[in-house]
């Protein structure tokens, strides 16, 4: 049985659930307390595995809301109209800002080296 699956697990909690009332009433008969009975190991770890269980179950139960929140939004984005992307020239957008800082920076150390090597 894969444990990730629902129909796994609420064929798990049912099993559980009709194993606790297979003890609870065993108990009964037998005339024990209800106090005993609370107390009873094998009642104790029936009441543990269904309480995994129904954790166990929320959580498939979330994580399928979540799935299905995320396929409408996917389907909403596929049938909004796509927008168009404008592309911008690599030539413009230097001609519109003249030359950039590293490169004035850089012609201005050439020219700083050019200047003593010339009076040399």
């Amino acid at each position: 049985m894969a444990s990730k699956d629902k129909t796994a697990r609420l064929s798990q909690k049912a099993l559980y659930e009709k194993q606790l009332n297979v003890r609870i009433s065993s108990l009964k008969e037998k005339g024990i307390a209800s106090a005993s009975i609370a107390k009873d190991t094998t009642v104790r770890s029936l009441r543990a595995m269904l309480r995994e269980t129904e954790e166990r179950l929320s959580v498939i139960a979330a994580l399928e809301a979540k799935n299905e929140e995320m396929a409408r939004i996917k389907a909403e984005k596929l049938a909004a109209p796509k927008k168009e992307k404008v592309k911008k020239k690599a030539g413009a957008a230097e001609e519109d800002q003249g030359e950039s800082k590293r490169k004035q920076k850089k012609a201005a150390k050439k020219s700083e080296k050019s200047k003593p090597s010339a009076d040399s």
